[in-house]
């Protein structure tokens, strides 16, 4: 089965501010232990999100508002601290698509592109535009087009960048590279015939 080809991503956006937010904070290291990813959306940004009783704080997560949102707005460096890919994990199954900031982690960013979640960084003033206006409506349609490299929402339009590369590979059905190595396994497997090393 191919994988999608994912040019745009549209849905209501919620805003997470600040910046440095660490891999620690999306995902708490103890929540870590668990043989697959299923269930980890349940502790996004737990400790920020819960009181130490598992009631609810104050939180963008948390408004009514801002439910069934699946972009996440947020600032700079984000996603940086450890390479747990439980982080981008939880956002996905927490049910985000995408995710908009000034700059992404590198780790955090490759480990986002092979889930099929693109991450676009925008200017902070940009953001800033952005997050009022889902804050003044929270059921705003916002749309990531990742072609053009531009976000828009309520008749306006920011611009966005995306790495070439990552484009590349969501736009044209890439972003997986253990799922593309699967769907060709029949020529690996024909190449494989007509190499001496491997001949039986």
């Amino acid at each position: 089965m191919s994988l999608a080809k994912i040019s745009s991503v549209s849905g209501r956006a919620v805003a997470v501010p600040g910046n440095d937010i660490d891999t620690d904070r999306i995902i708490p290291a103890r929540f870590m232990k668990c043989v697959t990813f299923d269930g980890l959306g349940e502790f996004l940004f737990y400790d920020v999100r819960k009181n130490a009783d598992g009631s609810d704080r104050s939180h963008p997560l948390n408004d009514p508002r801002f439910k069934g949102a699946t972009i996440l707005l947020s600032g700079a460096n984000f996603g940086c601290g450890s390479s747990r890919e439980h982080a981008p994990q939880a956002i996905q199954k927490y049910g985000f698509k995408a995710i908009v900031a000034e700059n992404f982690a590198e780790i955090f960013f490759g480990n986002c592109t092979t889930l099929g979640m693109p991450c676009l960084s925008a200017k902070r003033e940009d953001i800033a535009i952005l997050s009022a206006a889902v804050e003044a409506n929270p059921g705003i349609e916002v749309t990531l087009d990742l072609v053009k490299q531009e976000i828009r929402f309520g008749g306006q339009r920011i611009s966005a960048t995306l790495r070439d590369s990552a484009r590349d590979a969501l736009v044209n059905g890439r972003w997986d590279a253990i799922g593309e190595l699967l769907e060709g396994r029949n020529a690996v497997a024909v190449r494989a015939r007509t190499l001496p090393y491997l001949a039986a």
